[in-house]
């Protein structure tokens, strides 16, 4: 069952799945369309998940789930990950890597490999203060408060 994100309790369940590079906008009108048809027939054990997503920085798809309602099964999350994997074929697109990193370089979102954004800690391209995203959230209240954090409020403080 596909509710609006913003509708989802501060408990839900989040997965973050990041792009390596921006979606077109014709892209991003086509990956709404395939994401309310996913979730609105995202089942665990025939049982309809409530579930809600958004597309942030046209790079960042991020789904919610109500486990309140019905909590995801090993299936249905099994589901979701063919789901993405879809997706990153269709689009020709990195999604499930989560050796990379994204951060804010003014309005701009930058993705590197892990490596090299070590790199750019050490010779101090970015700061303790740039604003890096924190994948491994995993509720809507930490989405909201701790996704977009400064690197020095991160896990990623251990390259600092």
């Amino acid at each position: 069952m596909l509710v609006p994100f913003q509708e989802l309790p501060e408990e839900a369940r989040i997965w973050i799945y990041q792009a390596n590079r921006s979606f077109t906008a014709d892209e991003l009108i086509e990956l709404e369309q395939e994401l309310t048809q996913f979730l609105t027939q995202w089942a665990a054990h025939g049982a309809s998940l409530k579930a809600g997503f958004e597309i942030k920085y046209k790079r960042f798809i991020i789904i919610g789930l109500d486990q309140e309602v019905t909590i995801a099964s090993g299936c249905s999350i099994d589901a979701q990950v063919h789901f993405i994997q879809s997706l990153e074929k269709k689009y020709q697109v990195d999604l499930l890597d989560k050796m990379n990193v994204s951060f804010k370089q003014g309005e701009f979102v930058a993705y590197k490999p892990l490596i090299d954004f070590k790199k750019l800690v050490k010779n101090k391209s970015v700061s303790a203060n740039t604003i890096v995203f924190n994948n491994l959230v995993n509720t809507k209240v930490e989405y909201v408060n701790d996704w977009e954090v400064p690197l020095k409020d991160s896990w990623h403080q251990r390259f600092l």
